[in-house]
């Protein structure tokens, strides 16, 4: 499962913040050509993205390089596949994905790009509108490219006409709850919402926080500050480390001599909770 813990997006006709990528550590670069590009830049954005990109690949960003398309319903959709492929990024974003049928559009226009690059092209799917998180536990099955799903609260809240957004995000609930759960049946990684208060980083860590006790795996990044917070809120823990590795010795001397179950500093620790230890300490080894 590839790890994600900040997904970091910028206008694909804004050359500038593109170049800084290579800086910023995300553990994803989205190159936007949806929102982030206005309509008149969209075609323009989209003949940049080879220098960009071999530009990027030239200071050393070897993997987690994506475009993010126009939605499967636009009209720029077919043209920003080709344009993404034609870049050879190592993969696309699909915003507002609401069906397989949409995902499957998608493999079939990068098939014949494929066979030229040699090599897959990854997928990060946004789920982000009431059609697509009823059919997300079917689409994060629909194909073995789709490596992420991301959630769109903004998108979603706007789709439901009528939702208010709120701080603790309980009109979202049901629907990030839906996306994490669907991607971590398909062990894929879970991508929670953006936060659009760009200076608040109290604000970013509640979200965050929030989103880890959920599942996700990491957080959609608006700036590079967000990468640093995301990067430090989705990792273990020095103390988180430090525990599950005592745990684990405990877990392995008891079950040497025959024992399943133990009481360790006044827990019962039994499989379950092994098995997140053990995925602790691989994510800090990581």
């Amino acid at each position: 499962m590839d790890i994600i813990r900040s997904w970091l997006i910028a206008p694909a006709n804004r050359p500038q913040y593109i170049a800084k990528f290579p800086d910023l550590g995300a553990d994803a670069s989205v190159m936007d050509l949806e929102d982030g590009t206005p309509e008149p830049h969209k075609q323009s954005a989209r003949e940049g993205l080879p220098a960009m990109v071999a530009q990027l690949r030239a200071r050393g960003m070897n993997q987690g390089l994506y475009v993010r398309v126009n939605h499967p319903r636009s009209e720029h959709y077919r043209k920003d596949i080709a344009a993404a492929c034609s870049a050879a990024a190592d993969g696309i974003s699909i915003p507002k994905l609401a069906s397989v049928a949409e995902l499957r559009q998608a493999v079939d226009l990068m098939a014949s790009a494929e066979t030229a690059l040699g090599r897959p092209m990854k997928i990060i799917g946004g789920i982000e509108s009431a059609l697509g998180a009823l059919n997300v536990s079917e689409i994060a099955f629909a194909d073995p490219r789709l490596v992420a799903l991301y959630f769109g609260a903004e998108d979603f809240a706007t789709d439901l006409l009528g939702a208010r957004r709120t701080r603790e995000n309980t009109e979202v609930l049901y629907a990030r709850s839906r996306v994490v759960l669907a991607a971590k049946a398909a062990r894929l990684s879970a991508i929670d919402q953006g936060v659009l208060e760009i200076h608040d980083d109290e604000r970013f860590r509640f979200d965050c926080n929030q989103a880890r006790d959920l599942g996700y795996d990491g957080k959609v990044c608006l700036n590079p500050r967000q990468v640093i917070l995301a990067n430090e809120l989705f990792s273990p823990s020095p103390q988180e480390v430090d525990f599950a590795r005592r745990l684990l010795v405990a877990a392995r001397e008891a079950e040497a001599r025959g024992i399943g179950t133990i009481d360790f500093e006044g827990r019962m620790i039994d499989g379950p909770l092994v098995k997140r230890c053990e995925h602790l300490v691989a994510m800090a080894r990581h």
